[in-house]
């Protein structure tokens, strides 16, 4: 969703025709795929990061249009809600020094940002969801005022034809109803893209269904929704709740939602798109003029630009991406699980653990999608969002019997997931002083079992137990957490609690 979009009328027959619109479309790429007209591999991948708006008291501010008036740059744009920004890293070719050149360009952006933002009382927070945000907070009156988000909060409301209920039953329990997709704004994650070839896009993309939940698992950090605790990673739950265009009754059918991480095993990027179409009714049918089948029979490069559109209202934790650069169609696969923060070291350290991963996974003569079910790596996801580190996850046995076996997450990733990361890195060609200092943070996040989900957890209860009231507790973690997250040591270092108070002299 990040194309502009221009509100426009739509009538019953602009329907119908978007629907054939799209039809020619998904033949139009299948006359790409099969005609080998995609780039050749350039082992390039591009990073983008959402983030909060908050004040020095930790509370959210709503003045992303202030605050990016001022950052003045195009790294940086608007997101769904008013407390949020995004910021995009250019594509970067995978090798070398790429993970301290990202880690470079991250920590120069964001402070600069940070500085914009303080010079009209906010400040940027990286994290999963703002812990301090309220349902008050999360209403259509605060989305961006952006053509795109009217439209699609619009399109999702009349889907559903009736308010969105959030339902989260985790350490606490919350219930609450929504007349707008508005709280899907709470959910800030960071977004990894992957250009691949045709050839390798479903190993690739079957390799990112697999490990998700071994991402969330080491670096879980959205416990928080609404001054209750709930799952360790909030956001997959909150994000299909809250565009959820099922009323009960369709959910009760099975009709899939659009926020979803999937029910099989692929075989091309052909699949995902067909899924779309064949599952998923157009929210936002606004197309344009061209034909791409004539396109195609000129020998030119269609942009696909209804599929493309369509393809951004389905909301995949891994998603097929269709571009054109320099003339030149490629595919991406776009991982959607992490979430944001909680410094710029863990970021870079989630970043080397997945692209080193998804490259040896996905070179493997016997992959691991062979060996696990879809239905096991889906339960997989759940189980890492609700538990974070301490969650055990169902994986393929080592050695000739074969089967599966529960082990827990912190036991797969340090004997079996980061050897594997660390191979796939060495082929990347990534340089190793750096291979290892990044994978050896997700190490030590699991010798030590934290990450900034339990962080954030750990220390909100030591302000239960000094006498804060919950609110005071939420907000007082929040402020801890953004003054560690910008001195940039890892999150395993933090210490746990509040800083003890100043005692006066004399």
């Amino acid at each position: 969703m990040g194309e502009k979009v221009v509100a426009g009328a739509v009538d019953l027959a602009d329907r119908r025709d978007y629907r054939d619109k799209l039809r020619e479309c998904l033949v139009g790429l299948g006359r790409l795929l099969d005609e080998k007209r995609f780039d050749r591999p350039k082992n390039l991948m591009g990073l983008e990061i959402e983030l909060n708006l908050a004040g020095p008291d930790g509370m959210p501010r709503m003045m992303n249009a202030e605050v990016l008036e001022r950052i003045a740059s195009r790294d940086f744009q608007t997101e769904l809600a008013m407390f949020n920004l995004e910021v995009n890293i250019a594509p970067h070719r995978l090798g070398g020094r790429v993970l301290d050149q990202l880690a470079e360009e991250l920590r120069t952006g964001l402070g600069y940002a940070h500085r914009k933002a303080n010079e009209v009382d906010a400040g940027i927070v990286m994290i999963g969801i703002l812990p301090t945000l309220s349902a008050d907070d999360l209403v259509s009156a605060n989305l961006s005022d952006v053509d795109r988000y009217t439209l699609l909060n619009e399109a999702i409301v009349g889907a559903r034809g009736e308010d969105f209920v959030l339902d989260i039953d985790g350490v606490e329990r919350l219930t609450c109803t929504s007349s707008s997709i508005a709280p899907e704004a709470a959910c800030t994650s960071v977004q990894l893209h992957l250009q691949v070839t045709p050839s390798r896009f479903a190993d690739v993309w079957n390799a990112a269904q697999a490990v998700a939940a071994a991402q969330i698992a080491v670096g879980a950090n959205a416990p928080f929704l609404f001054g209750r605790e709930l799952w360790r990673e909030s956001r997959p739950p909150l994000f299909q709740q809250s565009t959820d265009t099922r009323p009960p009754e369709l959910q009760t059918q099975g009709v899939r939602p659009r926020t979803w991480f999937g029910e099989r095993w692929i075989d091309s990027a052909y699949d995902l798109f067909e899924e779309n179409l064949r599952y998923f009714p157009p929210l936002l049918p606004i197309m344009n003029e061209e034909r791409p089948l004539d396109v195609l029979d000129r020998g030119g490069v269609p942009n696909l630009g209804e599929l493309v559109l369509h393809n951004g209202t389905v909301y995949r934790w891994n998603r097929p991406v269709y571009g054109i650069a320099d003339g030149v169609p490629h595919l991406r696969v776009e991982n959607r699980v992490l979430p944001a923060g909680p410094t710029v070291t863990d970021v870079i350290a989630n970043v080397a653990f997945y692209y080193g991963l998804v490259r040896a996974l996905a070179a493997e003569s016997r992959p691991v999608w062979s060996r696990l079910s879809f239905d096991a790596a889906a339960r997989n996801f759940d189980t890492a969002c609700r538990h974070g580190i301490d969650a055990r996850l169902e994986w393929p046995r080592r050695g000739r019997f074969g089967g599966t076996e529960q082990v827990p997450a912190v036991t797969l990733v340090r004997d079996e997931l980061l050897p594997l990361a660390a191979a796939g890195l060495d082929a990347w060609g990534v340089e190793p002083a750096d291979r290892d200092y990044y994978l050896g943070v997700i190490e030590e996040r699991c010798a030590r079992r934290t990450n900034g989900a339990a962080w954030q957890a750990a220390t909100y209860h030591r302000a239960l137990e000094s006498g804060l009231a919950r609110d005071a507790a939420l907000a007082a973690t929040t402020r801890r957490y953004a003054e560690l997250m910008h001195l940039g040591e890892p999150v395993h270092t933090w210490p746990v609690g509040l800083p003890e108070p100043a005692v006066p002299l004399g």
